[in-house]
């Protein structure tokens, strides 16, 4: 749910309690331009710029680690062109916000299996993990052609093999061991997940990691998505009590 503010009244994060792992589900694109007119690669550009102005905003709050739900695997299933589109955007974005990037001190990694992408997008994604990679602050993942069941699948398939070649006791498998196969391996747990554009489901993003996770649903679509919206979502997460599953 999101918090109701007074007109002209500004959200205020608390420094102590900020999450350490932010992540989004980045929904609404193609509303936003439908509702405009427009066709549906301005509003996945608006995107792009709402991307850049969120991952500011997480830097400057002393967010750790920020994961952002760039293309699943099911948006294969969506229009050829758009998707070509996509893919154009992706180099653009790759090769134009570096110099932003450098400036806020923001390490990207790309997760999900982005290798298997043409080309162009693949090789620029390379590109702007390595040019970020001694960048100290706030952790971009980009989760590009990415599945959570693809990813839990992959991490089993991980474990299964090193059961078979002797490097791994099964009855030493536990949560802990799962955690270090999945992509997220070393990164803090997730503490809150947003998903702008009205939807209220996690669609198939991320699903071990927020089990415990607070999420914040709003129908503001992304391309809307302002800092004063991600700083709601960090206050309402301050205001909750976590209990993960406890009385």
């Amino acid at each position: 749910m999101s918090v109701s503010l007074a007109a002209g009244s500004r959200p205020q994060v608390e420094a102590r309690g900020v999450p350490r792992h932010v992540a989004i589900i980045m929904d609404g694109n193609r509303r936003w331009a439908k509702q405009r007119g427009l066709p549906a690669i301005e509003g996945h550009r608006r995107g792009m710029i709402a991307l850049r102005r969120v991952t500011r905003a997480a830097s400057d709050l002393g967010v750790e680690v920020l994961t952002v739900y760039g293309f699943s695997t099911e948006n294969w299933n969506r229009d050829a062109r758009e998707i070509s589109l996509l893919f154009e955007l992706c180099v653009y974005f790759a090769r134009n916000e570096l110099i932003e990037l450098r400036r806020n001190n923001v390490r990207v990694r790309v997760i999900g299996d982005w290798e298997s992408l043409p080309g162009a997008p693949r090789r620029a994604l390379a590109e702007l993990q390595e040019q970020t990679s001694e960048n100290t602050g706030l952790l971009l993942n980009l989760a590009v052609n990415y599945s959570s069941h693809a990813e839990l699948e992959r991490a089993v398939r991980a474990i299964a093999r090193d059961v078979a070649a002797g490097e791994l006791d099964p009855e030493g498998i536990d949560e802990s061991l799962i955690g270090r196969y999945l992509y997220t391996a070393n990164l803090p747990d997730l503490d809150l997940l947003i998903r702008p554009g009205g939807e209220r489901r996690l669609s198939n993003f991320l699903l071990y990691q927020a089990a415990y996770a607070e999420l914040f649903m709003t129908g503001v679509y992304w391309p809307d998505f302002s800092k004063d919206d991600f700083v709601r979502a960090l206050t309402d997460f301050q205001q909750r009590e976590r209990r993960f599953g406890g009385t």
